[in-house]
């Protein structure tokens, strides 16, 4: 009996465990069966180790490369705005136009008092028989002419009548008659030469009235045209204080209608710490980079040194000029610059296409045995389509390159051969 119940305690035990293993191998096929889970498939290209410029680094902010405020020269009342905040303009464009109905009038009589002016002087140079520009010479006045003939006859008379009294062939009057008259026509002389002496200085006078009339009209004209309030540059405007109606006056404190900036060449001033003056000199090559263009380079070079080291932050000050012809650039904007070296460097290399910027930050998907590891990366040079990694990736570790998006840590992909 005893035998025969270890027989069936048995059997119940094997029967138990196949049970088991058919409800195990059952769970096992249903785990394994469904194709719905699909894993994504990336590119990918490994980091390299590269040697790169070396380069001295700044920060610093964009400035314009010129930069005016536009005030009237005049006061009145604004008749036209033509311009808004961005627009740009050439110089010579004009921006504000000021009611100038005033100006006209004031240029159409001092016009007119000109005109006038000119005909009194055409009308005394006429009396002495002159032409305009031509030089006045008293004894070229007719006056003065006939008077000076007829005393030199005269003369002449009086000589030839002292020879016919010393020889006794005249009496003493006939000779004092002669010298009467030559007096009489000496004393005409001087009468006509201050006659004509007159007429100069009214010509003088004539001429003057017309010079300060000229300079009247100039002044209209110069008061008419600063009722246009014209660019003086080149430029974008960054400020507009102007509107139609508004009265402005050179005489008022911050009386500037407008800004511009001048951008197609840009300005950055960078303070270089003393121990690396003599890494930077004028007209070395410079490249900035800016947070809206992260994978992008601009160019520039060392435009200006000072002469001296801040005895306080020991540092120089040194301006670079940065090409912005494609006005990408903007003043105020915070720039990375990078002044090259001769030397290279070996450094971490990815391609460009690899790094994911946020604005923030910047990051990079790396694959390792089919696993992403995000990283945040440190960025530094940029040279043709590869980036330099300067922190966060290092070489012959595999980058994502392409189906980037949507990518998280941790996630399972496979890598496109």
């Amino acid at each position: 009996m005893k035998h025969k119940y270890g027989n069936t305690l048995l059997a119940l035990l094997v029967t138990g465990l196949v049970f088991l293993g058919g409800c195990s191998g059952g769970t096992k096929s249903e785990s394994e069966t469904p194709a719905s889970v699909s894993i994504p498939e990336v590119t990918t290209s490994e980091a390299v180790l590269q040697d790169i410029p070396t380069y001295f680094e700044a920060t610093g902010s964009l400035t314009g490369d010129m930069q005016t405020d536009i005030a009237p020269a005049i006061g009145g009342k604004i008749a036209e705005v033509n311009f808004e905040i961005g627009s740009f303009v050439k110089k010579g464009f004009v921006m504000v136009r000021l009611d100038d109905r005033d100006a006209r009038i004031r240029l159409e009589q001092a016009t007119q008092a000109a005109e006038q002016a000119l005909a009194s002087l055409r009308q005394s140079q006429v009396r002495l028989g002159l032409t305009d520009g031509q030089t006045f010479d008293i004894e070229r006045f007719s006056q003065v002419r006939s008077a000076r003939a007829q005393l030199e006859l005269a003369e002449k008379e009086l000589a030839r009548g002292a020879k016919l009294l010393e020889s006794g062939d005249i009496p003493r009057s006939a000779y004092d008659q002669r010298k009467a008259q030559r007096d009489s026509l000496l004393a005409q002389l001087d009468e006509a030469r201050a006659n004509a002496a007159i007429a100069v200085k009214s010509i003088d006078i004539a001429r003057g009235a017309y010079g300060n009339a000229k300079a009247q009209v100039a002044a209209a004209e110069k008061a008419l045209s600063d009722m246009s309030i014209v660019a003086p540059i080149d430029g974008y405007v960054s400020e507009r204080n102007a509107d139609v109606g508004e009265f402005i006056s050179p005489n008022v404190p911050n009386s500037k209608i407008a800004t511009l900036v001048k951008t197609k060449t840009l300005r950055m001033r960078i303070d270089v710490p003393e121990e690396s003056i003599a890494k930077v000199s004028k007209g070395q090559a410079v490249t900035i980079q800016v947070s809206a263009y992260p994978d992008r380079e601009f160019a520039g070079r060392i435009a200006r040194l000072s002469p001296s080291v801040n005895p306080t932050s020991r540092t120089m000050i040194v301006e670079a000029e940065i090409d912005n012809a494609d006005a990408l650039l903007n003043p105020g904007q915070f720039a990375t610059v990078r002044v090259t070296q001769a030397k290279p460097a070996p450094a971490v290399m990815v391609p460009a296409s690899a790094v994911r910027t946020d604005g923030t930050s910047s990051r990079i998907y790396v694959v390792k045995d089919g696993v992403i590891s995000e990283r945040l990366v440190q960025l530094g040079l940029l040279e043709n389509e590869l980036i330099e990694i300067k922190k966060g990736v290092e070489a012959g570790e595999k980058v994502v390159t392409g189906n980037i998006s949507g990518l998280t840590d941790g996630m399972l992909v496979k890598e496109q051969n």
